[in-house]
Formats: structure tokens, sequence, C-alpha cells
């Protein structure tokens, strides 16, 4: 780590690799050339990205291997030891699709689920069978209540169960029959490759995660030694479902303390316990999950030499506390003032002292694939960062042979990142370092966070699961307990929060907690209670919001920003509700703050730390450079949409820089212009939409424009301005072509979207962000100049008339069955906008 602001400024500007974004790289089949990996790995190299994570996931051609087969591991080897070669990061999923299965789980390993059928019956004696005969289903328990179904009495009998059957006694009147089953879930892995179809493995017990280690993972490693990895990953939790195990009744008893048989109807209709025994069940289940699977993952990864990375989310109801078994902590999601899952993550590396909080970005990113512009890949990047993420992995670069038909192979879903893109060849570089940069900072140091936000289990818990309709995802149900407002108050109010739960009361010293925050709680386990007092005891504040356990008030949401700084000041004030801080503090005299405007409009503020230096600077991200330099305890600021900068303050002397510009006079280019689509040069006018010329509305690529402009004096510094972004109303997010947490900048930038310029012949430098303004000083000179500007658009104007993915999909689904279905392509012309869309402006800037 840097530890002084020379080392802060000289890795900023050139940061080491470790801190590159990786992508997710798609192998559809498997259906891989090693000439193919070779060109593909060689293309992300040139790209400055860091390395890939290799997913293996269904066919759209015939397979040439099957998944596990000595030629799949033969490309595997290929392909790390290429990367090695090229400088590239090479991670493994420990599994094809999603969830981990496979031909190898057999019924007694699969995930399973309780099943509940309750049904009226006459009074007489019965002796039923109590299973329907569906394979591995096995009889549970059986409970008899006096009356009928809607009149039945509260408390029911536990019936005596044999041989699979349930013996019921005679009666005087209607009885109601509750019958507890366990199935399985049925669920397959999603999206496998040829030869990884199979049943998704029960994560709760440790035979089948030995299993699925055994017969996937081992010989994964074998093929791929350690030597050649970066780390071993487990995508997010899809167990549908999966809320029982074979053991859970002796586990259950154990962990409680009391017997789960008899009151196990709590979990299906309301009983005097159930909230208590939906509780104890669900944390007993996170429990088995934690130490079945991910400290069984961890502990193999150990043994191999190899770190272990975990999206721990999903279902299984994961805790925040379960990524202590995970050497690197991931997510994804974005949304600053919001819960998403990067900050469930973010708050496990934090509490259990990991450096590294990975990020899966750009999961739904302006959907469909080949829409996504440099400009949202790097606002939704921003997002990820403001949660504390400091390691991307993008979502994804799909495998496609360079001579495939059409637009070639790509995922159903998410982004197509690849050379494809029009734009790649200009954008993605910068880009990357941009990422790098940031990444590399947000390392440096410890993360600054006054807040604990306490995750109330026992009031989540009763409230997920099939009991209530919903999943049992605890992630999910945190953030639907905590609502739209909790979060958003925090982070728009100056402070930085990590999530705590019961678990880590443990391993978090009370002493180093200034404020702990009670969102919505009923009653906290006894443990959990005396922390909290030591908190107390230690000169920290506990306040509980919406809701308290006993002995203690509730304040309103609105009334936090108040309270909270009654006992800790905010860290940093911003007044800006879309501009957000990331703090990190490097030694005892450094401070770094990392601001981004996630809006799509100018925010101009003051940003005002709690931690008064005597000097600060502004760096920027995209060139590494000083931006400016000065004192003062309030930080002026100007931030474009979706524009981010970084802050370091320090108590040495503030370097000298040079005096601000002050006179400006601004000359339009609006005469003069050409345009070349490769072919014969023509006059255009400006602005120019490429889709306005029915010709070119399908046209994905890139269009040369120049004119000339004449220089008559020798003003100090010179620019070229493309003007400002055009917001977009984003009131309807569906209507604007957002799915679900897809991301996309609600603007219309001046140039669709990407442009590469160049004076006289020299690069001046690419633009695909705001502010759409570039230096030019070096390159001019007096006189006459030529201009020529390279402008590329996305691959979404031929994604509207690509029909090769069709044929491939059809074909796929005829041969290995429906695995996936191609989403929202008939969005890909929604809102097109190419070319050059304003008209440039040469602004000059002067003393005098």
């Amino acid at each position: 780590m840097a530890q002084t602001l020379d080392e802060l400024r000289r890795h900023f500007q050139a940061p080491p690799d470790a801190s590159r974004p990786m992508l997710r790289w798609w192998w559809f089949g498997p259906t891989i050339e090693p000439a193919e990996v070779d060109r593909q790995l060689q293309a992300m190299a040139d790209a400055g990205l860091g390395g890939v994570e290799v997913a293996y996931v269904y066919p759209l051609a015939p397979a040439t291997c099957d998944f596990g087969s000595d030629r799949f591991y033969e490309l595997l080897r290929h392909a790390a030891e290429r990367c090695q070669a090229l400088g590239l990061r090479f991670d493994l999923t420990l599994g094809s699709g999603w969830s981990f299965g496979g031909p190898h789980i057999t019924q007694d390993l699969a995930a399973r689920r309780l099943h509940w059928e309750m049904r009226e019956i006459p009074p007489g004696a019965m002796d039923v069978p109590g299973a329907t005969g569906w394979p591995g289903e096995e009889l549970i328990a059986a409970y008899l209540y006096p009356g009928s179904i809607h009149d039945r009495a509260p408390n029911a009998e536990m019936l005596p169960v044999a041989d699979g059957r349930i013996h019921i006694p005679d009666g005087s009147g209607p009885r109601t029959l509750l019958v507890a089953t366990a199935r399985l879930t049925g669920q397959n892995v999603k999206r496998a490759a040829a030869g990884a179809e199979g049943l998704v493995f029960d994560h709760y017990s440790t035979a089948a995660s030995q299993a699925h280690l055994e017969h996937v993972a081992d010989p994964l490693v074998q093929a791929v030694p350690p030597a050649l990895l970066g780390s071993v990953f487990c995508d997010s939790l899809e167990v549908y479902g999966a809320d029982w195990t074979a053991n859970v009744v002796t586990e259950f008893g154990q962990r409680r303390g009391y017997d789960l048989l008899p009151v196990l109807p709590g979990l299906f209709v309301e009983t005097a316990d159930s909230a208590q025994v939906r509780a104890d069940y669900y944390r007993t289940l996170s429990e088995l999950y934690q130490e079945n699977f991910v400290a069984v993952v961890r502990d193999w990864a150990a043994g191999h030499g190899v770190p272990f990375r975990i999206q721990s989310y999903g279902v299984p109801p994961a805790t925040v506390s379960s990524y202590r078994y995970a050497d690197i902590a991931e997510g994804e999601g974005w949304g600053w003032t919001g819960l998403p899952q990067v900050r469930w993550a973010s708050s496990g590396a934090h509490l259990y002292s990991r450096d590294i909080v990975s990020s899966e970005v750009w999961t739904w990113v302006h959907s469909p694939s080949f829409r996504a512009t440099p400009l949202d890949l790097q606002a939704e990047a921003h997002e990820h960062m403001l949660c504390g993420v400091n390691h991307l992995i993008g979502h994804g670069w799909p495998y496609s042979p360079a001579n495939a038909a059409g637009l070639g192979w790509f995922f159903y879903a998410a982004g197509a990142l690849d050379d494809r893109n029009p734009w790649w060849s200009s954008a993605m570089r910068p880009l990357a370092k941009h990422l790098q940069r940031l990444c590399w900072l947000l390392r440096q140091g410890i993360p600054v966070a006054d807040v604990k936000v306490y995750v109330p289990a026992q009031d989540i818990y009763p409230a997920i699961g099939p009991s209530t309709g919903g999943s049992l995802n605890l992630w999910q149900g945190t953030a639907d307990h905590l609502g739209p407002d909790l979060v958003r108050v925090l982070r728009t109010g100056g402070w930085d929060f990590d999530l705590i739960d019961d678990e880590a009361m443990t391993t978090v010293d009370p002493a180093t907690v200034p404020v702990v925050v009670l969102p919505f709680t009923t009653s906290v386990p006894a443990a959990t209670a005396a922390w909290l007092d030591r908190v107390r005891a230690a000169g920290g504040t506990v306040l509980a919001v919406g809701s308290a356990p006993a002995g203690m008030s509730a304040i309103k949401v609105e009334e936090l920003p108040d309270m909270l700084a009654d006992a800790v000041p905010a860290d940093v004030a911003v007044g800006a509700d879309s501009v957000g801080v990331v703090h990190r503090r490097v030694g005892d005299n450094l401070d770094v703050y990392f601001v981004a405007n996630t809006g799509n409009v100018p925010q101009t503020s003051k940003l005002t730390p709690r931690t008064v230096r005597r000097a600060y600077e502004q760096w920027d991200p995209t060139s590494g450079e000083l931006i400016t330099s000065g004192t003062g305890s309030a930080i002026d600021l100007t931030l474009h949409p979706y524009e981010a900068t970084v802050l370091v303050t320090f108590d040495e002397n503030v370097p000298t820089t040079r005096a601000p510009l002050t006179k400006e006079s601004r000359q339009q280019l609006a005469t003069g212009w050409q345009v070349s689509f490769g072919g014969d040069t023509k006059p255009v006018q400006l602005p120019h939409r490429w889709e306005d010329d029915p010709d070119r509305a399908a046209y994905s690529g890139s269009a040369t424009y120049e004119c000339e402009f004449d220089l008559d004096s020798s003003d100090e510094r010179v620019f070229l301005d493309f003007g400002d972004c055009e917001p977009i109303d984003a009131a309807d997010r569906a209507a604007k072509g957002i799915r679900g947490r897809s991301f996309r900048v609600e603007v219309r930038p001046p140039v669709g979207e990407v442009v590469q310029v160049q004076v006289n012949g020299n690069d001046a430098g690419v633009l695909f962000s705001a502010p759409y303004r570039i230096e030019l000083s070096p390159h001019v000179r007096l006189g006459r100049n030529q201009l020529r500007l390279v402008v590329s658009n996305t691959a979404a104007n031929a994604l509207t008339v690509e029909t090769e993915i069709d044929r491939l999909a059809r074909a796929s689904e005829n041969q290995y069955g429906r695995r996936f279905i191609m989403q929202d392509l008939d969005r890909a012309g929604d809102d097109l906008r190419s070319g050059l869309l304003g008209v440039p402006a040469l602004v000059q800037y002067s003393h005098r």
C-alpha cells in the first residue's frame, strides 16, 4: 500500500496491473479452438484488461467437447498458460452454469425442500401413505388439528408415522391433517454446458459439497494448477426453494436447544411461536450453509493454495458474516443510496478485514446486448465503487469465433463487451485505465464508515421463506426490511456505513464503533444486547429507528440525521443528493475521497470533510493528472453528469499551480464539415444523426468528420467543446428500455457515442463522457488547422437487423433442449442516436 502523498501521486498516474478490471469470459458449448482463445485474450490484453473469469455455459453451436472431457481440460490449460504469458489473471468457476451441480449429483445429494399438504378429513381411524411416490420424497411428520380447515384449533397433535405411513386415530368430528414431506427441489443446473447437466446439489450438506469438489473442482485444478490461477469462484446463490436437508432435525436441536418436529408447523401456519420457530430454523439453515458449503470450499481452496472468491447472497440464506469464510468477497448490483448486493459483500469484507471487495459489474447493463456505451460502463462502475468496491469483473466477454456469421455469438443477457463493438478500439483502453486507477486508489488505507447498520435477523427471518410467499434470500429480506429511505438518508447526509450482524459481534471491538443503528428492530439475541451495552459503555451511541427492542425508544427515519450529528458529525458534507463520496484514510496524515456525480445534470457544491487538513489536491481519474490544488476546509466542486473526481487532503505544503485562466473566447465550428463512412467524402450539416438516413439506420461502425479552422492569436490554452448532455426524463424506466436492475445513463450526449480527436495529424485524445471537452493546445498552430473527428457508435444498430442469433438459438434448442431465451432483442433500436449530434466550439482561454 502507498503510505505517502508522493507514492499516491505516482501510483495513481501509473497504477499497478493487479487493479485492472477483468471480464467474465463465457465459453459456449464448449465449442472452443486454441487459435481463437489466443486471439481473444490478446484483444483483452491490448485493451488494458486484467484477466478473465471463465464461465462454461450452454451451447450456441454443436459442442466440440463435453464439459469435463480431456479436451475440455486441455483447452482450459491452454487458456491459462496464454493468460500467464500475456500478464493476465485467470480465474476458474467451480462448475458449469449455476447453481453448482451436474450429473454426479445423486438424489441423496440433491437440493431439497419442504412440501406441505393440508386437507380436511372426516371422523374415523385411518392409515394412509405420507408420500406421493415422487423420487426422493420422504415423509417428515404429520399433525392433526381438531376442526375443519377454516375452523381448526390452534394446537395440533403430532401423529405417529412408521414405514412412510401416517396412523390417524378415530375422532368425533371433522379434523384437519397437515403433512410435511421433504422433496427434491428438482432444480437442474441453469445454462449448463454440454455434459454438465444434472441436479443442483444440497448446499447444507458437507457430503454434497465434497462430492462436487471431488467430481468437478479437483479435475479443474489438476488441469489448471494453482500457479496459473488468480482465484476459484462461486457465483450468486440461486438454489431456489431449498429449505431442507437430511440432518436438519438433529442440527436444529443441537444448535437451538429444543426439538424441531413438534413445532415444525410454525414454518407453514401462524402459531403462537411461529416467528421464533422461523427465526431459529432459518438461522440454522444459514449456519449449515456457511459451515457445510462455504467453509468446506474455502478449506479445499486453501489446501490447493488458491484464493476462494464468492458471491455469498441469495438462497440458501447467506448472512453478511458468511464472507468470513471467503478470501475475496464479491457482490453485484448498483445503487449507492440503496442496499445492493455489493453492500452486503463490502460489509462482510470490512468486518473480516479483507482488503479486496470484488464486484460483478455490468450484469444487466443497458439491455439488450451491444446497447451499452462506454459512458454506461463507467457510470455504473462508479456506483459500485461508492458501495465499497475496489475490484471489477465485467459481465462480460462472449467467446465468439472471428468468422461467425452476423454479429456472432453473445450471451442471452448482459452486455457483449468485446472488440465487436465499434467503440472498442478507441475507448476501451482509456476506460480500463480510468477504472484501474480508481480501484487501486480505493485499496489504499482503510475505509472510513462511522455507522454500523444492524441486520435484525430475528425480525427478518420470520418474514422470508415459502411460508410467507417469499424466498429465503436474507439479503433481499434485509433490503426490503430497511425500506427505500434509511440508507439514502445516511449516504446523502454524509455518513458511510457497514452492515453488521449477530455473528460479527464476536469480531468487532465495540470501542471502535461510534454509532449503531437498529433499523425497525423489535428484538435482539442476548449476546447482541450485551455487545450493544459495551458500545454504549465505550461512549458509542445506539439508535433505534422505526421500532425498538424493549427498553429503548425509537426515532423516525427523517429524525436520523439530527440524532447522528449529535453522536458523530458527518464524515463529509456535499450538499447535492446525486453526489456520492467514499473516504479512505491513508496513515495518519492523508485522506482520499472518491467523489462521483451519479445524476444526469451538473452539480456545483462545496465538499466539506470532517477531518480538516492543511491542503488538498484534486486529481483526474481519466488522465491521472492534477486538476487543481488549494487550502481551506471547504472545497468547491463542479461535476458534470456521471463525472467522477478524486480529492486528496494532507498536511504538507500545497504545491504551486498555474493561475486560473480568466478570459474565454468561443468560436462555433458550424460550417465546412465533411463526412466519410469509409468511402466517398461528402459535405454534411451539423448536427448529424446517422439514423435519420434510412441507409444508415442499421449501420454500426465509424465515420470521419473533417473541417478546418483558423487561429489568429496565441492564447494560452485551446479546447474543443462538443457541448452538454441532454437529460432524459427517467420517470418511466421501462419506456426507456430499462429491465429490472439494468443500468443506463439518463442523458443524451452530444456525441454518439465516442469521438477520437486529431488535430494536424496528431492524436489529441478520446471522449465518451462529460465534460465533452478536450484540450488541443499542444497540437494547434497559428493560421490554418485541420481537425479530424472519428465518431464510433455501438453495435446496437446492427443488432436491429440481426437474424443469425435467432437461428443459433433455435438450433441449440433443437439439439440440447431449451437452456436459455434471448432477452430484449426487440428493444435494440430504442432511441439510437449515432453521429456528431451537436456543433462543436473552439474555446480559447487567456489571462488577458
